[in-house]
């Protein structure tokens, strides 16, 4: 659109006179209405299509071009984002030719509603799937992270997919708009595979999600314990619930598979009356077996974190809590890694996890680096969450610290904390996605 004085007009909707559309499909149109003697803007739009493009390039993007019915007064009714286009539902300001002064602008009376301001989603691309954002998983129906994707979008359209990179994939290929995946477990640590994934990919954290895990041993219905020969399930699972194993079936041999959903679906489709598997009570249901016992992990306090990864990040706040986390490598230097967390600890940020991880392109380093010496020791990249928002002054400034100290630094993303309060005496319940999608905390 070609430059002119600065425009002092407001978005509107027009509906062209209902003979132009006697038997033709009805087009909402939006014009930017300007000072009528404009030479850019006689008509309330542009002079070429390319003007109109550029003057509605947001709210044309949003715009429904359907066919609609007449109403009443046999005028054709718009629409935008499946609503009704009339200025009293979309909310826009009566333009009213007696209280307004050049170029449109209000001089009198008082406007009993102001338009909407728009927000960062209305500026974000619509999923062109539809209104149910699809989320990528890891593992088969009925395991932990299908209830982790449920608890973090409800009523999502969760995609399994068979391995960790695949659900990374996904999203980066469009086919998912979200991934959820673990990055950690409240009792066997660190999921590293997920770290080191982080660090290849380019996607961001937009959130984080903590769901409790509540084992369940499951069988063939007609199965009773003292008669099992062994037991599969992921080998956290295993692991987690071992002395509840010991005392309900000590005769039965563990056996690990790759995730606890999965087992439940092997011991269905192999019709195996001898074998039992450690998984969610969502993974009876979908497989048809019984629940022999239920709440079989050692250790109440079973919780499994999971973050929730977008291509683009999230705009930080500090309107609620928020946490940042980033990956960086030391540089060569005495107590560079001391340095770089006591750039926290001067502004009282708190650190919630740090986490190292061998340097891939760079895994060994002489001390003297020379290569007549003989001592040696590895180089580590290093992953951090911080109890701040990276729109907080104090961790921007600790940021600017850091990287002085640092040969290379990443903010993985700056994101909402899960804030959901958790009883360990209670199974989880959170919603399942409507389509059966899922996978475990570390392919559990």
């Amino acid at each position: 659109m070609q430059a002119t004085s600065a425009p002092t007009g407001s978005f509107s909707f027009k509906s062209p006179s209902p003979n132009r559309f006697h038997n033709h499909h009805r087009r909402t149109q939006c014009a930017f209405r300007s000072d009528s003697t404009s030479p850019y803007f006689p008509y309330g739009i542009g002079t070429s299509r390319s003007d109109w493009q550029t003057s509605c390039a947001i709210l044309s993007s949003k715009t429904l071009s359907l066919p609609l019915p007449l109403d009443q007064d046999h005028t054709p009714s718009s629409s935008l984002n499946g609503h009704s286009s009339s200025a009293a539902d979309l909310h826009l300001l009566p333009l009213d030719p007696k209280t307004t002064g050049p170029g449109g602008v209000q001089e009198t009376g008082i406007v009993p509603s102001q338009p909407k301001p728009l927000t960062i989603t209305d500026l974000s691309p619509a999923p062109m799937h539809g209104s149910k954002v699809r989320v990528a998983y890891q593992g088969v129906p009925g395991a932990y992270s299908e209830a982790a994707a449920g608890k973090a979008f409800p009523n999502c359209e969760a995609i399994p997919c068979d391995q960790f990179e695949v659900a990374f994939q996904a999203v980066e290929l469009w086919i998912a708009d979200r991934a959820v995946l673990p990055v950690e477990n409240s009792l066997g640590g660190s999921i590293h595979r997920n770290y080191d994934l982080l660090l290849r990919h380019r996607l961001h954290i937009v959130g984080e999600v903590q769901l409790p895990v509540h084992h369940c041993l499951l069988a063939l219905p007609g199965t009773r314990p003292e008669y099992l020969t062994r037991v599969i399930s992921h080998p956290q699972a295993l692991a987690q619930c071992e002395h509840t194993l010991t005392k309900l079936a000590p005769q039965a041999a563990r056996e690990a598979v790759d995730d606890t959903a999965g087992a439940a679906e092997y011991i269905a489709t192999h019709n195996l009356r001898d074998t039992a598997a450690i998984a969610s009570a969502r993974a009876a249901e979908l497989y048809g077996l019984d629940v022999l016992a239920d709440g079989i992990q050692d250790d109440s306090g079973n919780v499994t974190r999971f973050v929730m990864l977008a291509r683009e990040p999230v705009i930080p706040r500090i309107d609620r809590p928020f946490k940042t986390s980033i990956v960086f490598a030391h540089d060569k230097g005495t107590s560079a890694l001391f340095k770089v967390l006591s750039a926290f600890a001067f502004r009282n940020i708190s650190l919630t996890k740090i986490e190292s991880r061998p340097h891939r392109n760079r895994p060994i380093r002489l001390v003297d680096d020379a290569n007549v010496g003989t001592a040696k020791h590895f180089e580590y990249m290093f992953y951090v969450d911080f109890e701040a928002s990276m729109a907080d002054v104090r961790a921007q400034n600790a940021l600017a610290d850091v990287q002085e100290f640092t040969s290379f630094l990443r903010v993985l993303g700056s994101y909402p904390m899960d804030m959901t309060p958790w009883n360990p005496s209670s199974s989880p319940s959170p919603s399942p996605p409507p389509s059966s999608n899922s996978a475990d905390h570390h392919r559990q």
